[in-house]
């Protein structure tokens, strides 16, 4: 959307007298609340200077002032904007310091190790779980964390050699760390990752990916993933990072959304237009809760990404993949289901609503109603989502029903053999044509400023 590159910003823009132009690491925080609460989401945008000071920027002025906020996670970035008292640094533009492309996202790949660090308020005794729970969340059993990172991504991360350690009492109640509205997410993290500093090396092995922090007490009523940029062991880096109270680790479903925004995905909708983004039940990273599996030792599990989310993290293969930016006629595209190892199909399609560079782009994707994970969705279908990348929530599942319903578990948001979804615009439409063993066969038609003629086929 933004065409800032290389140039410093003040030869970009007309900076005001009063601006600032600030250089550090961007962390990103997304706030989740407990399952049913009612609550609303909270996302938080912090700039870390490498002294360590923390300056807030308002949330909705940085995601205009980026081409993709959520691209630049955990990145070096420079930030112009002006001071406010109450919203932080309201933030005019935001770019990669290296000049590197604003949108892309570096892919994660290989071994990405997590170390869960379980910790005790000083006022609080309770301990949920042994040890042995939270090391046996990242194993290799189907419904353990380490399983399911796999099949996630196509064996793309494994989390080998992750640990969990604790319990360690913190230094303080648990009063000093949260309010009634609010938790010092800073506070809790130094205190907890200090408390387990002799017995971890965040270092070792070219660094920790990823710290789970577990805690005995509830917070502010939300969990909490994104990232924070601090040194450890002598490393300065942004470190994925979760911060769970215990009806959050309790359930590797909202433990599983958490390290998803820990590596830096965003939440994803449905498109009923309200200000909740837990009701799209086809990915993990909204509807964590719902149509979900179960297992008796580790609760709710987390059901998978949608594609646009495993492309954002690199996690499908250039040949199974497919871009439509051309006006045409694309036929009998086998698109076999998301969740299948081991494909030689199509697994994601993608289309663009128009030749402007910052048109929505719409994602195909087949998902059945099978495996550990997925066992539970509400159907066999084609699922639709239409992301734009500078909205909280870029990814927002398609309803054919008009109104959209408020949970995308209905019959509008699955498209089967026979049914059609045309964008708004007139320019693209998909025809669901065959069901397959493992899928479906779409049409995909693009036609530029030119509308559908009624009948057209």
């Amino acid at each position: 959307m933004r065409s800032i590159r290389c140039c410093a910003l003040a030869a970009c823009f007309a900076v005001p007298a009063s601006a600032a132009t600030l250089e550090g690491s961007l962390e990103l925080r997304w706030g989740d609340p407990a399952e049913a609460s009612g609550a609303a989401p909270r996302f938080d945008v912090v700039l870390r200077g490498d002294d360590g000071t923390a300056t807030p920027l308002d949330a909705d002025r940085a995601l205009a002032a980026a081409a993709d906020l959520h691209a630049l996670f955990g990145r070096r970035v420079l930030v112009e904007g002006e001071g406010h008292a109450v919203r932080g640094l309201v933030a005019t533009a935001i770019v990669a310091a290296d000049g590197a492309r604003d949108t892309l996202r570096p892919a994660i790949t290989g071994t990405t190790v997590w170390v869960t660090v379980m910790c005790r308020f000083a006022d609080i005794a309770d301990e949920q779980q042994p040890l042995s729970f939270f090391a046996g969340q990242y194993g290799e059993n189907p419904g353990q964390l380490g399983h399911f990172w796999r099949d996630v991504s196509y064996d793309m991360i494994n989390l080998a050699g992750s640990m969990a350690k604790g319990w360690y009492v913190l230094p303080h109640p648990r009063s000093h760390y949260v309010s009634d509205t609010s938790a010092d997410l800073d506070a809790l993290w130094r205190d907890c990752t200090a408390a387990a500093d002799a017995d971890v090396n965040y270092a070792a092995n070219g660094g920790v990916q990823g710290i789970n922090l577990m805690f005995n007490g509830e917070l502010d009523g939300y969990a909490w993933g994104g990232g924070l940029c601090s040194e450890l062991d002598g490393i300065f880096r942004c470190w994925s990072s979760t911060w769970n109270p215990p009806w959050s680790f309790q359930n590797l479903a909202p433990l599983g959304h958490e390290m998803g925004h820990g590596y830096g995905l965003p939440h994803a909708n449905n498109s009923d237009g309200d200000s909740d983004p837990y009701d799209n039940p086809w990915d993990v990273m909204s509807g964590a809760w719902s149509n979900a599996t179960f297992d008796t030792t580790y609760g709710i599990l987390a059901k998978h990404l949608s594609t646009w989310h495993r492309e954002q993290l690199g996690w499908i293969a250039p040949a199974r993949k497919l871009a439509i930016t051309a006006d045409g006629i694309y036929t009998g595209l086998q698109l076999d289901r998301a969740s299948l190892h081991g494909s030689t199909r199509l697994q994601m399609i993608s289309v663009t609503e128009s030749d402007a560079p910052d048109a929505p782009t719409i994602t195909i994707e087949a998902r059945q109603r099978t495996g550990v994970y997925e066992g539970n969705l509400a159907g066999s279908a084609v699922i639709l989502h239409r992301v734009i990348t500078d909205r909280p929530e870029p990814a927002w599942s398609i309803d054919a029903d008009v109104p959209p319903a408020n949970v995308a578990d209905n019959e509008g948001s699955m498209f089967k053999v026979g049914e059609s979804w045309q964008s708004p615009n007139g320019v693209v439409r998909i025809d669901v044509t065959a069901a397959t063993a493992e899928g479906f066969v779409v049409r995909v038609v693009r036609i530029g400023d030119r509308l559908f003629a009624n009948g057209f086929d």
